[in-house]
């Protein structure tokens, strides 16, 4: 089975929300929420590749330095395995908005769970709860 490695965000506000990305109509899983980032090219770092996807999704940056890493999930899909590094990110430079027509809503941890995710999503809601 192949393992695919995407780095992942909870950017977290001043308000202590934290953002979820709406996966586009047309795309795999698509009507799902989810944290932001994307696959990491050959190459990349799990840093570089998110910091990369933010300004590409989000129009916004941030550095290494200001992602520090939380927890990670390991989950196995029909067709391939995915292994996400979840960072958290309170420090970043511009306003994220939508640049790949995905619905972005920042949600309080307490109602992450009311938001439909992907199954390797899902088990990072409790750790987020509890870390923030």
């Amino acid at each position: 089975m192949k393992v695919i490695l995407v780095s992942a965000v909870a950017l977290i506000d001043s308000d202590g929300r934290v953002l979820l990305a709406q996966r586009p109509e047309g795309k795999s899983m698509a009507g799902l929420w989810e944290f932001p980032g994307g696959k990491v090219e050959q190459g990349e770092t799990p840093e570089a590749a998110l910091i990369r996807e933010l300004q590409e999704e989000l129009g916004i940056d941030t550095w290494a330095s200001c992602l520090a890493p939380l927890t990670f999930a390991s989950h196995s899909y029909d067709n391939f395995h995915l292994l996400m590094p979840l960072f958290a990110c309170r420090k970043w430079e511009g306003t994220p908005q939508s640049r790949e027509q995905q619905a972005l809503k920042w949600v309080r941890p307490q109602q992450l769970r009311d938001y439909p995710m992907p199954a390797a999503d899902v088990p990072l809601i409790p750790i987020l709860r509890d870390w923030l």
